[in-house]
């Protein structure tokens, strides 16, 4: 049995995360496209689905990590070229402001041989569905990823249940991962998480407060979701400062599947 290693990351629009009472922790307000690209590209994944993502960053990203990509635009993208610029020109003044997307990315021999998409809701903002199906080697996996309505435990819900009972229809019999930033927290709303599992067989939610996750049906996990350490998204700048990438840390987990040779690993 090979094993699929997943990464899920909120990108927080490709800023990063000032520390508070840390003086050796800076906050710069400039562009960091290389240094998450370097830091994605590094790290040991098949799959990454990524939220948050600024959309010109798909090619990048891609390219970097040497990975297939898709992605879907979410909020915010009217006068993207405008948006665009204003980000490169002070990132933290325009914030999510310079428009989102959910982005899949995948390498270590899969490929990405089919995409869907759904708009779960338009209003307070547009959020969106990308679905995937991968294929490598004869073997093939369906994937999805979603940001979910923030700051409100109901709306978060009705667009979770929305999209993982597209995904699992469009997956079909074949094994999927359902994860991102749902915004949906276990100690909060175990009914949802209960739901996904017996009626939809997505199991491995994080539990606690985690609001990133990643759900399975059709895997073995060999490695439960957990998040990176702190310092795993923190770079070295050189005024001997630090700065933390994103306001998120990525999640990882690993999964058994089929019977392809294994091949995960970082660029």
């Amino acid at each position: 049995m090979a094993t699929l290693t997943v990464l899920t990351w909120n990108l927080f629009h490709g800023r990063d995360q000032p520390v508070e009472g840390s003086e050796a922790h800076a906050s710069v307000n400039r562009a960091l496209r290389d240094e998450f690209a370097s830091l994605l590209a590094g790290e040991a994944w098949d799959v990454a689905l990524l939220q948050e993502a600024p959309p010109y960053w798909l090619r990048p990203l891609a390219q970097r990590a040497g990975a297939d990509a898709a992605s879907v635009l979410t909020s915010r993208n009217l006068g993207a070229f405008v948006r665009r610029r204003l980000a490169a020109w002070n990132p933290d003044l325009i914030a999510s402001g310079e428009g989102g997307s959910n982005q899949i990315l995948a390498r270590g021999g899969w490929r990405i041989a089919e995409t869907r998409r759904l708009t779960l809701t338009l209003l307070p903002e547009r959020r969106r569905l990308i679905w995937a199906r991968l294929e490598r080697a004869g073997a093939e996996l369906t994937v999805a990823t979603l940001h979910a309505t923030a700051h409100d435990p109901d709306a978060a819900a009705g667009d979770v249940e929305r999209a993982a009972r597209a995904a699992c229809a469009w997956s079909a019999e074949v094994p999927l991962v359902f994860g991102g930033d749902l915004n949906l927290r276990m100690v909060e709303r175990p009914d949802v998480f209960e739901m996904l599992q017996s009626e939809l067989g997505l199991e491995g939610a994080r539990p606690g407060r985690a609001i990133d996750h990643l759900l399975v049906r059709g895997l073995e996990t060999t490695a439960a979701p957990e998040p990176l350490s702190s310092d795993r998204r923190e770079l070295d700048l050189p005024g001997g400062e630090t700065v933390r990438l994103s306001d998120h840390a990525p999640v990882v987990a690993s999964y058994g599947i089929g019977s392809a040779p294994q091949t995960s690993g970082g660029a």
